[in-house]
């Protein structure tokens, strides 16, 4: 399956990697090292030379019991980002973003794919994604960030996801979005316990038949340091084992701190993969 994001055409029926450049300064695992954009544009090239084919940027933080900020701040945070970085590298640029304004700011300086954890359920969000007409990642959460972890509870968890996205991708669709133009990502750790996240990474490939590619976000979650027992710094082995299962299951888009060796690992899978074809 070809997808074009804002003129890059990737094939998403094999695995790629999307580096995390967060421009805030209380993200769970980088929160505070880019959020100059000196140190984000550089970061974005390290990123970019390790193999990541999409560069993701964040200018709110959604870690459990996360603040909100503001538009104007969230603007302020990610648009010279995006600028510099369409201006410079040769990568598809992708903004985690929930809010109308950015998504409309953020396509017009030339990022090629919206990130959303909420899932366009912002007021404006779905009519500023059809605007933009770039692709979007539709994210399952069950609650809100500074809520979500907060005993969260599911009838069957794959099934409620999937129902819950797929609504979503129902709306869109019907506000005029492609259907080829949309992403899903089951939302490993919002608003999931550590055996609701197994279940769900057990169970990628039965998700990724109803036909959208799929991007996942397990690098240095804190159900890797539920299962190890290592702190957020000392999890690379743990996340190289998960991003190894979901590409194994057909994920597109593997999102990952650690790029280069997630980029190995999916090298490893992709060859596996291709010898029995």
């Amino acid at each position: 399956m070809q997808m074009d994001f804002a003129g890059r055409t990737l094939d998403m029926s094999r695995s790629h990697v999307m580096g995390i450049v967060n421009v805030t300064p209380d993200s769970f695992s980088d929160g505070g090292q880019y959020h100059q954009l000196d140190s984000a544009l550089a970061h974005a090239r390290r990123l970019v030379q390790e193999g990541a084919g999409f560069v993701d940027i964040g200018g709110e933080s959604t870690r459990p019991g996360a603040v909100p900020v503001s538009v104007q701040e969230e603007l302020d945070r990610v648009c010279p980002v995006v600028e510099a970085i369409a201006a410079e590298l040769d990568t598809v640029i992708s903004v985690d973003t929930s809010t109308p304004e950015v998504i409309l700011e953020v396509a017009r300086l030339g990022a090629g794919l919206v990130n959303d954890v909420r899932a366009l359920q912002r007021e404006g969000a779905v009519a500023a994604v059809v605007a933009s007409d770039i692709p979007v990642c539709l994210m399952h959460m069950q609650g809100q960030p500074a809520t979500m972890q907060a005993r969260p509870r599911y009838q069957n968890v794959r099934r409620d996801v999937t129902s819950f996205l797929m609504d979503r991708v129902r709306i869109l669709e019907g506000a005029g979005l492609a259907p080829s133009k949309i992403l899903l990502d089951p939302g490993f750790g919002f608003g999931k316990s550590l055996d609701h996240n197994l279940q769900l990474l057990r169970s990628l490939d039965q998700m990724r038949v109803l036909g959208y590619p799929l991007l996942v976000g397990l690098s240095r979650k804190s159900m890797l340091g539920a299962i190890t027992g290592r702190d957020v710094s000392a999890r690379l082995p743990a996340s190289l084992a998960v991003a190894t299962i979901a590409a194994m299951q057909g994920a597109a888009i593997i999102r990952a701190h650690d790029v280069s060796e997630t980029v190995d690992a999916v090298k490893v899978v992709s060859a596996l993969l291709e010898s029995g074809q």
